[in-house]
């Protein structure tokens, strides 16, 4: 389950990227929040992910 998870969490990161770089060639602030916003989104699902994990698995 970790496998496709990491693999969406490397698409956002690199989506914010790219985001960041047009905001940048095109001055925009908005790109620059857009791109601020799906990176932390990113890192919280993976934070949300290994909390829960370790949750499940004392449930279990």
């Amino acid at each position: 389950m970790l496998i496709p998870i990491l693999i969406f969490d490397v698409a956002l990161v690199a989506w914010s990227l790219h985001l960041m770089q047009e905001a940048l060639a095109q001055q925009e602030f908005s790109l620059m929040l857009a791109g601020m916003l799906v990176a932390a989104s990113a890192g919280a699902m993976m934070i949300v992910y290994f909390l829960m994990g370790n949750c499940l698995s004392h449930l279990i």
